[in-house]
């Protein structure tokens, strides 16, 4: 069966300005896309969520594999920074097959965790069929729409355990409120995975002793992708009728 990822759109950036372009923009250094897939995001001015996205290069060209659903969104942003500068941004037609165990030839590595397997672009192949919810649960990645939400902090989202943020590269868009968070507090809220006895609708309020402290996200499985204030997580904690146990933030 062939096992993909319909809902991404894959585009080419080239130009004489394109890398520079992006490596002002990007969380991430724009020169680990030339070792292999790299993965990365776009914030807005306030250091909060806007796109995610994984990049590779070939030749002198940039491909940046995004959410079908953020592409048109992303790209009109894309093009509101490019201003005279030496970028082209268009749409390819390449088909990303995602899979786990041995690699085909031309795959590259998932850079967000060794167990999310391998990407592939060109012509859809075969892979083996994989619940990815529940391996994103398992592994604590996040997804746009689901825990990638528009309010959300990157290091809350565990970019920095996904390769996702590099605090050595220089400016961004939102770097100084990023690098804040890094190095002049602690995390007091972010993803946590948990076990529900039952599914709830995503996003549902979490409480504990009747207050309000998080909510729900990803779910497969009978376990959970959730976000809570972690000094908050204690007593009965619910989810609607749901009761969550085993809340971790190891992953």
């Amino acid at each position: 069966m062939k096992e993909n990822y319909n809902d991404r759109k894959v585009f080419c950036l080239s130009g004489a300005d394109a890398k520079d372009f992006l490596q002002d923009l990007i969380t991430n250094d724009i020169a680990k896309a030339e070792q292999g897939l790299s993965y990365s995001a776009l914030l807005g001015p306030q250091g909060k969520f806007l796109f995610d996205f994984f990049l590779f290069t070939k030749a002198e060209d940039i491909f940046l594999d995004c959410a079908t659903n953020t592409s048109d969104a992303l790209c009109q942003r894309l093009m509101m920074y490019r201003l005279r500068r030496k970028v082209s941004i268009e749409a390819t037609n390449l088909f990303v097959t995602c899979g786990l165990g041995q690699a085909p030839a031309g795959a590259m590595a998932d850079p967000r965790h060794p167990e999310m397997g391998w990407r592939f672009y060109g012509e859809p192949i075969e892979a083996e069929t994989v619940n990815w919810t529940a391996q994103r649960i398992r592994l604590g990645i996040p997804e746009v729409g689901a825990e990638l939400l528009p309010d959300s902090y990157i290091l809350e989202m565990r970019f920095e355990a996904l390769n996702g943020v590099d605090f050595r590269k220089g400016c961004y868009i939102g770097q100084e409120i990023t690098a804040r968070m890094k190095h002049k507090t602690e995390l007091r809220k972010g993803l946590a995975r948990a076990t529900l006895t039952k599914q709830v609708p995503l996003h549902t309020p979490i409480t504990a002793d009747g207050k309000e402290i998080g909510f729900t996200c990803s779910q497969a499985e009978g376990d959970a992708l959730i976000y809570l204030r972690f000094e908050k997580a204690n007593g009965t904690i619910m989810a609607n009728d749901a009761v969550l146990s085993n809340i971790s933030t190891d992953f």
